[in-house]
């Protein structure tokens, strides 16, 4: 088996979610690979020494170099390592995760051609973003979806009696959390019985700006801060609708636990959303921003629980085919 050297975020604290590095990591280990991290310091310029260096000191034990590539600070990480790669004469796929990656193809384009031209490969957890890179000339993209485990996602047909909300997500601007407030908002003065619970860890002070909202349009709001999986998939049963209000988005990795939960999904329909959910046939997309759509779309599902369930049932569908044990053989032709 292969030797892969794996660079990113593999941080472990209250201001962020499981990144891929933690969930991509110990599963091909489980499956036999050798694998090397970098980096785990929360201080960036530190980190970013910790990648560089654990490129040379492995450059002889490595096989390949993985990248978790993202369009925000994450960039200039991805950007040397990558010509550090090519200077040891290492074998680098650039992972990407960023949905806003399109974004750098057009304002970095230099940049963006010397980190994924020389690279072994491109893969993409997107159709969206793989379709983006090859407008642009790149070539070489694989699409190898994220995964999960499907056995620990237990289905559930939900009673759309009231509407109970559900939102997971680190609270960050992009993100767009306080619009689940408003959504909460405008349903109780519609006169519906409507609950929100919202789960993630505070990334850049969003949060509080969520609770300053809630208190002055005086609505409960129930928020847990960062939950362990298995704590918010237990917790997930005790609601019936799933609400992504993002602003920018690839392929979330909550929106697809969702779905094989069987949550019905109101998501807004930008970035690579639309290359993963299918509007009134496993999901419900409105535009980005809109309290009023999301309204509407919420009050669609309540009113009609026979198409509601259906939806349901084709998203648990779609998403079986991201279970690991399918997902893991594009990985082994990869990197084997």
């Amino acid at each position: 088996m292969k030797n892969v050297l794996y660079i990113g975020n593999k941080l472990n604290h209250k201001r962020s979610n499981v990144s891929s590095i933690s969930v991509l990591g110990p599963m091909l280990e489980h499956e036999g690979f050798n694998m090397r991290y970098a980096s785990v310091y929360p201080n960036k310029i530190r980190r970013m020494l910790d990648m560089l260096w654990c490129c040379f000191k492995y450059r002889k034990t490595t096989d390949v170099v993985l990248i978790d590539t993202y369009s925000t600070l994450n960039f200039y990480y991805a950007l040397l390592v990558s010509q550090l790669c090519r200077l040891l004469d290492l074998k680098y796929v650039p992972s990407l995760n960023g949905g806003n990656l399109p974004m750098r193809l057009d304002k970095n384009p230099r940049l963006s051609r010397i980190i994924f031209k020389p690279a072994y490969k491109l893969i993409s957890p997107s159709i969206y973003l793989k379709e983006a890179f090859e407008a642009h000339g790149y070539k070489k993209v694989v699409y190898i979806p994220n995964s999960l485990e499907m056995d620990q996602y237990s289905f559930q047909v939900k009673k759309l009696e009231e509407v109970k909300l559900l939102w997971v997500r680190s609270f960050s601007n992009i993100y767009n959390p306080t619009l689940a407030v408003k959504i909460l908002k405008a349903l109780q003065d519609e006169g519906l019985k409507a609950s929100l619970c919202m789960v993630g860890p505070d990334s850049d002070g969003s949060l509080e700006d969520v609770k300053q909202l809630a208190k002055s349009l005086e609505v409960s709001v129930t928020i847990t801060g960062k939950l362990p999986k298995k704590d918010w998939l237990a917790l997930a049963k005790d609601y019936n609708i799933f609400i992504n209000t993002t602003n920018f988005d690839n392929m979330p990795v909550s929106v697809i636990e969702a779905m094989a939960l069987g949550l019905p999904v109101v998501s807004t329909n930008v970035g690579g959303l639309p290359f993963l959910l299918k509007h009134e046939k496993d999901s419900l997309l409105v535009p980005p921003d809109d309290v009023e759509a999301f309204v509407v779309a919420i009050k669609q599902l309540m009113n009609n629980p026979v198409a509601s369930r259906a939806m349901a049932f084709n998203a648990r569908k779609k998403v079986e085919q991201f279970d690991w044990e399918l997902v893991k053989q594009q990985w082994f032709k990869l990197l084997s």
